[in-house]
């Protein structure tokens, strides 16, 4: 199935892990709405619990480059929060792809980061995908792409300090 979203998900999101066990989609966006909660509170063990452990987990985006494994990519992001720069997303404008077992989410994030008292706005082509195994729904893949290299440049140098 495939739909666009009326929600978003941002700094309001809940930790709704307990949800994200249910295996229809309305556990693939506990688990979706889990994420937003865990990363902007900067939340390193909820966010860990949101990705699978599998070692092909992957993530491509601006920070990690392409990083396999969940450990790794839970890694990354915990530098992440407790790095130099406060960063904020709300995930929008979603168009949902949906099968048995298996969601795909893709929009965009908008925000900022603070660093140096300095706010700075961000946006990011987005998607992640949830696949539902053992019991509960799993981030298994994220990519994350900003188009202006300028913007991209200035990003990666605040959040890598």
């Amino acid at each position: 199935m495939t739909r666009r979203l009326a929600a978003t998900f941002g700094p309001d999101s809940r930790n709704r892990l307990d949800a994200a066990t249910a295996p229809g989609i309305e556990g693939a966006l506990a688990a979706l709405e889990t994420f937003y909660f865990a990363f902007n509170q900067r939340d390193s063990e909820v966010f860990a619990r949101v990705w699978t452990d599998d070692a092909l987990a992957q993530l491509n985006n601006p920070l990690g480059g392409i990083l396999r494994g969940g450990t790794d990519i839970a890694a990354l992001y915990d530098k992440v929060f407790h790095g130099p720069a406060r960063v904020t997303v709300t995930f929008g404008d979603i168009v949902e792809y949906t099968g048995d077992g298996h969601a795909l989410f893709a929009g965009r994030e908008t925000g900022s980061y603070v660093v140096d008292g300095r706010e700075v706005p961000l946006r990011i082509r987005t998607s992640r995908y949830f696949r539902y195994s053992g019991g509960r729904w799993a981030q298994f893949h994220h990519h994350g792409s900003i188009d202006d290299a300028a913007e991209l440049a200035a990003y990666q140098a605040a959040v890598r300090g």
